[in-house]
């Protein structure tokens, strides 16, 4: 029996299935066409905007205000939470040929520090971008960088 290598240029079964597959990275659109699409929904009405985009990294800040408070003053969880989901499936569809959708399977957060003021800024990046599944990385910080919580997002992909 010998080692056989196949010649550099064969195309083999997985560079097929490779190239079946989405992106590994996120398509850069305008900030501005992004920001527009979330018109009238929980986005807009949290007040998040979307900062900055590369093909590994999309970053959104959201206001801590009287929209993201909970009755004690200090940002609500649950808007970290929607900050995260959102920077998480947004990132997950640009990653996603026509005709596939991202669909959130699973999110946890874990709320590390208090904020009462100012913005909050997340930053998501992929764990894992998969043919079915997706699993995204979401860290937020406050104002002065401090870690506020940190999340962990997963998506199945559908249709296509």
């Amino acid at each position: 029996m010998t080692d056989r290598q196949p010649p550099a240029n064969a195309t083999t079964a997985s560079d097929a299935e490779s190239a079946s597959r989405a992106p590994r990275g996120m398509r850069i659109i305008d900030l501005k066409a992004l920001q527009a699409r979330h018109i009238g929904t929980v986005v807009d009405h949290l007040g998040i905007e979307f900062l900055e985009m590369t093909p590994d990294m999309l970053s959104a800040r959201m206001p801590v205000d009287t929209r993201t408070k909970q009755p004690a003053g200090i940002l609500h969880g649950g808007s970290s939470v929607v900050l995260a989901e959102t920077l998480g499936s947004v990132a997950a569809s640009l990653c996603l040929p026509p005709g596939q959708r991202p669909v959130g399977l699973d999110i946890n957060a874990n709320h590390i520090r208090s904020v009462t003021e100012g913005w909050v800024i997340g930053v998501c990046r992929p764990i894992h971008i998969g043919r079915t599944t997706h699993v995204w990385q979401i860290e937020i910080r406050d104002e002065a960088q401090r870690l506020t919580c940190v999340s962990r997002f997963t998506v199945a992909v559908l249709g296509g």
